[in-house]
């Protein structure tokens, strides 16, 4: 007997050994993968803060400072023509059923229950709306004379707006190829001047028309927001390369949402120089000043406030349901602009549905909701 144990195992202590080790491994595994899992559904929590802050604060901040130069009631909501050789493109509004391209503070171009696009405009002139009447008839040159001799801040380089007097008619932006030596304005095209081609587009009378200074080229902020492929997008004037097609500014965004907060007091009610008053919010144009056309000029006007939402996912996926294969992690579609905001105005809440996001069901997302006053809709000349 002693004889036999010196030889080594019997496979019976083999057999039992082997199978506690696999234990131990399979325990080890699992207890490696849950950790695992955890992880990766901590750091992706905090992914989706980062991102969703970041993409919140971007947009926010545009929305701070739009308006800036717009805001002249002639010039705020102006159907403009712009021609762009580096490729930028003013979004398109239905104005009783026509399109235009309008220069406001905000466009909304709703997706409905899909992402929206958001554009915020700002110049930065230092004369903030101040313009120059037109002096002779424009009907169609590279450049026009205005009623006073080297007016302040027009120089090389500066964007400019005609703009009908009264309101009503296209407005043209443009771009000065020199500053003026006397009364005259040129809009001479070449490479250093994008926006510039052979004339304004449009005619305008002597006397009926005013220009607008809305500052240097490279601080014109005209800024579209949108989201592609999990991505926060940015198209702009102001951003090398991204005038024709936009860039990619945070990942793992898969919709912003926006709606305008109309100031709808009617008559005498109804006083910018007061204080603008939300009174209803609307992801689409409506009459707010009740001229019987929805997406007018006035409707821009009366933008007091603008409210946004950003939807951040997780960078990784949780995984299925073991049994029913199917993903639990959001269950169901997000709903945004739920709540009262100020507390006197009805809520008008939003579905966004996610499908066109893969595997939607598997991610979890934070959703951050803000209001900004359009401070600048208030300061008119």
């Amino acid at each position: 007997m002693s004889s036999s144990r010196a030889h080594g195992f019997s496979l019976v202590e083999l057999l039992v050994s082997v199978t506690v080790g696999m234990l131990a491994i399979v325990f080890a595994t699992r207890l490696f993968v849950t950790s695992e899992q955890n992880k990766a559904a901590a750091v992706g929590g905090s992914d989706s803060m980062q991102n969703g802050m970041l993409a919140m604060f971007s947009i926010a901040n545009d929305a701070g400072q739009a308006g800036w130069g717009l805001n002249d009631p002639l010039l705020s909501g102006c159907d403009t023509i712009l021609t762009d050789t580096a490729g930028y493109e003013l979004p398109v509004v239905l104005r009783g059923g026509v399109q235009t391209t309008p220069l406001a503070p905000v466009v909304i171009e709703s997706g409905g229950t899909a992402s929206d696009r958001i554009t915020l405009m700002a110049g930065s002139a230092m004369s903030g709306a101040g313009s120059e009447r037109l002096r002779d008839n424009y009907a169609g040159a590279n450049s026009i004379n205005v009623a006073t001799s080297q007016p302040f801040g027009y120089l090389q380089g500066s964007v400019v707006v005609m703009v009908p007097e009264p309101a009503g008619g296209k407005c043209a932006l443009a771009q000065l190829s020199a500053t003026p030596p006397g009364y005259m304005l040129n809009f001479d095209s070449g490479a250093a001047f994008r926006f510039n081609r052979t004339a304004l587009g449009n005619a305008y009378g002597a006397g009926q028309a005013r220009v607008f200074n809305l500052g240097p080229l490279q601080t014109l902020a005209l800024h579209t927001w949108s989201v592609r492929d999990g991505n926060l997008m940015l198209r702009a004037t102001d951003l090398a390369g991204a005038s024709a097609s936009p860039a990619a500014v945070v990942d793992n965004v898969v919709a912003i949402k926006g709606q305008y907060g109309f100031d709808t007091r009617a008559g005498s009610a109804f006083d910018p120089a007061a204080g603008m008053q939300v009174g209803t919010w609307s992801a689409l144009m409506i009459d707010a000043d009740g001229d019987g056309v929805a997406g007018g000029a006035g409707d821009f006007q009366r933008v007091a406030a603008v409210r946004l939402a950003v939807i951040a996912r997780s960078r990784m996926p949780e995984k299925p349901d073991p049994v029913t294969k199917g993903c639990r992690a959001t269950p169901a579609p997000l709903t945004v602009f739920g709540s009262r905001s100020p507390a006197t105005v009805a809520a008008s809440p939003v579905t966004v549905n996610l499908d066109t996001v893969p595997l939607w069901q598997c991610h979890r997302y934070r959703v951050f909701e803000t209001t900004v006053p359009i401070r600048n809709a208030a300061w008119r000349p």
